[in-house]
């Protein structure tokens, strides 16, 4: 009996030791995106890409250029040759980048390379955006791209990485209903504009299935960006880009 014992508690030192081991090994493997949507990869969980933990910040800092290449690797990667890029714009803590269809011009989805780890209070409060929610604290990978959180991830109604589950059964309540035109909509993110920012205007949208998301100024200055959900109006400010610095659009 006693021998049984101490193999017993041999072998749990073994796995222990292994387990102590190797997830360091694996939280510095860089894992890719082969795709958006049914093939969009989960390692682990719903978003395995920001299993990793960064550094504070990229050093050297990551480039435009250098972001343009990983957007098109990106495209490329998906396989769809009904993508395109439509602009990608850098701020304070992140690029961000638009993927629109070729045949409709309706946004696709969007994606964002960090050049810094986001902090909760970055991410703001809502739908899992806080501490311990879907960005929480130090989970995404400096210089990887990864989907936009917010309404990206929560209202898209065709390029849904969550399409399976809680927020897809959502999408599919409200995907056959009244549905907001994008000067309605444009209205609804201005009274928002108007109760939160100072001398803030909407500028034009991008339509994407589920919602539409608009850039606004301040005093004529690009300050950020906000969406508005096509079915119920609801509004999502983008909190987590910082001071927005320059663009570059596709053709």
């Amino acid at each position: 009996m006693e021998n049984r014992r101490m193999i017993g508690v041999v072998l749990v030192a073994i796995g222990v030791l292994g387990f102590v081991i190797l997830l360091p090994l694996y939280a510095t493997q860089q894992q890719t995106y082969t795709g958006y949507g049914s093939s969009w990869g989960m390692m682990g969980g719903m978003m395995g890409q920001w299993y990793q933990r960064p550094q504070a910040q990229s050093n050297p800092p990551i480039t435009l250029e250098q972001a343009k290449t990983t957007a098109q690797q990106y495209l490329a990667s998906t396989g769809n040759s009904n993508l395109a890029i439509k602009e990608i714009m850098e701020f304070q803590y992140s690029f961000y980048i638009i993927y629109y269809e070729k045949d409709t011009g309706i946004g696709a989805f969007e994606m964002l390379i960090w050049k810094q780890t986001p902090t909760s209070g970055m991410m703001g409060g809502g739908m899992g955006m806080g501490a311990g929610g879907m960005m929480g604290g130090s989970y995404a990978t400096i210089g990887a791209i990864v989907p936009e959180p917010g309404p990206n991830m929560m209202w898209n109604t065709k390029y849904n990485p969550m399409g399976q589950g809680m927020m897809g059964n959502w999408n599919r309540q409200y995907a056959s209903g009244t549905t907001i035109a994008n000067d309605q909509a444009a209205q609804i993110a201005q009274t928002y504009l108007d109760s939160n920012f100072k001398n803030a205007e909407v500028e034009m949208a991008t339509q994407f299935y589920g919602y539409y998301t608009f850039d606004f100024t301040v005093n004529g200055k690009i300050a950020g960006m906000l969406s508005v959900n096509t079915y119920t109006g609801q509004v999502w400010y983008h909190s987590w880009h910082g001071t927005f610095i320059q663009e570059v659009e596709f053709d």
